[in-house]
């Protein structure tokens, strides 16, 4: 819901279409406005102090996006939720729905729509291709390999940016996306070789979720400048249009009483699509705070350092066949993250480690 409001604002660059994977080009979400908000889902945490808030926020996002994680996983491998995982894509949408007209009301700072709904609309069939095809391939992957591919998005959005726009790309920047790319094909080669459930249509399937969510961040970033937006207003109308055309799509299809009765039946069902939405509808809110108010580069290696803990997390807490060819491959594509992100901070990065010398000299002296 990457996890996506411009004229120099954070919000609606990042947004909600990809809600686990912060976007790497960092550079990008640099602003030089001050900060207009100090809220984070209705609450003002902008009286507590930068370092509290510093932890507030890591702390949140590791636990809540951990949160998120786990249930995700929980739901793809509950028995007989296998037939109605395609409605997990609906619930969520709803339930943002919801959170959406919540938050608005809460925030009641506005009323009227500054997006068209055209554009609304587009990004409401974009989001359904991300996080529908994203969701549907834990049916084909181990959730370590979907992770890792949602953490190489990069490589689609430079791709797109040479076809669509010609950007041209630094060395860095090749280098990155190569060492993603190779660390890609070796951890999928590694999860066909030990994984029972491998099969190549998750591939297919995230692959894709990655060119649309790619699509999304174009799209943003070509109309979202004209436009004032909130991220409330966002969600509600990009998710809120999103759930009215899956409605219609899964009523023409059938299924939808059926998985109601599979409700009722297994009501914890339901109580963990709440608590899965709700988790990364938040989540999101204090990325987006971790952005603005300490920058892109803290914000990716908080959400870098917490896919990492996911990861680990979900081996340890959900049985499945492990080989070290995961770490390494791993780790190439870390990595790449932390080459793309340095690529696109130089200038803050060499500033902090003088800065760092600097100190260290004037203590010994």
């Amino acid at each position: 819901m990457t996890t996506n409001v411009y004229h120099g604002s954070l919000q609606g660059k990042i947004g909600y279409p990809t809600i686990v994977s912060l976007p790497e080009d960092s550079k990008e979400y640099q602003t030089s406005e001050p900060n207009t908000t100090t809220r984070v889902f209705g609450l003002d945490i902008g009286r507590l102090s930068k370092p509290l808030q510093l932890f507030v926020c890591t702390f949140l996002v590791f636990s809540l996006f951990v949160l998120y994680g786990y249930c995700q996983e929980w739901l793809y491998i509950t028995d007989g939720f296998e037939e109605f995982n395609v409605y997990v894509t609906v619930v969520q949408f709803g339930f943002y729905s919801i959170f959406g007209i919540i938050e608005r009301k809460v925030q009641a700072s506005e009323i009227e729509r500054k997006v068209p709904l055209q554009t609304y609309a587009l990004l409401a069939f974009l989001t359904i291709g991300t996080m529908g095809l994203s969701n549907t391939s834990l049916k084909y992957l181990n959730y370590p390999t979907q992770v890792i591919f949602k953490s190489s998005k990069l490589i689609p959005v430079m791709i797109g940016g040479v076809i669509i726009q010609g950007k041209v790309y630094s060395i860095l920047d090749i280098c990155s996306c190569a060492l993603m790319t190779i660390g890609l094909a070796f951890f999928t080669y590694a999860d066909q070789t030990v994984s029972p459930n491998f099969n190549v249509t998750g591939i297919v399937l995230i692959c894709l979720a990655l060119c649309a969510d790619a699509a999304i961040g174009n799209v943003q970033e070509k109309v979202m400048k004209q436009h004032h937006a909130s991220n409330a207003e966002m969600v509600l109308y990009s998710y809120g249009i999103g759930f009215l055309i899956l409605c219609v799509l899964h009523i023409v299809y059938g299924g939808v009483l059926q998985f109601g009765h599979f409700l009722l039946k297994n009501p914890k069902v339901l109580h963990i699509l709440f608590i899965f939405s709700l988790a990364g509808y938040i989540g999101i809110q204090f990325v987006l705070h971790l952005v603005r108010t300490f920058g892109a580069l803290l914000a990716v290696t908080v959400t870098t350092c917490r896919k990492a803990v996911t990861m680990v997390l979900s081996f340890l807490l959900f049985a499945k066949p492990f080989t070290m060819q995961y770490v390494w491959s791993g780790l190439l594509v870390l990595l790449g993250i932390l080459l793309n992100v340095y690529s696109k901070n130089k200038s803050k990065i060499h500033a902090l480690f003088q800065g760092s010398s600097k100190r260290s000299k004037d203590n010994i002296v």
